[in-house]
């Protein structure tokens, strides 16, 4: 089927965060990006995990911490 899909061009991709300019295919040919691979914390690395225990951890310790508010 014919002219089902748009006709892709080379597109020059420019990120606002670290200023980094690629080229890819696209519709349109040029397009601006808030994050890109090489400055998102997801692929730097940069991100940090948050380890703050399950639920039931953090219940017993607000428990325990009520427990000795209570108690003096």
């Amino acid at each position: 089927m014919r002219g089902a899909h748009p006709e892709l061009i080379l597109a020059s991709v420019r990120c606002t965060t670290c200023g980094t300019v690629f080229t890819t295919r696209s519709t349109k040919s040029e397009l601006v990006v808030d994050s890109c691979s090489s400055c998102h914390p997801v692929y730097t690395g940069a991100e940090r995990a948050v380890s703050r225990g399950s639920r039931t951890e953090r219940f017993e310790r607000r428990r325990a911490r009520s427990n000795r508010s209570s108690a003096a």
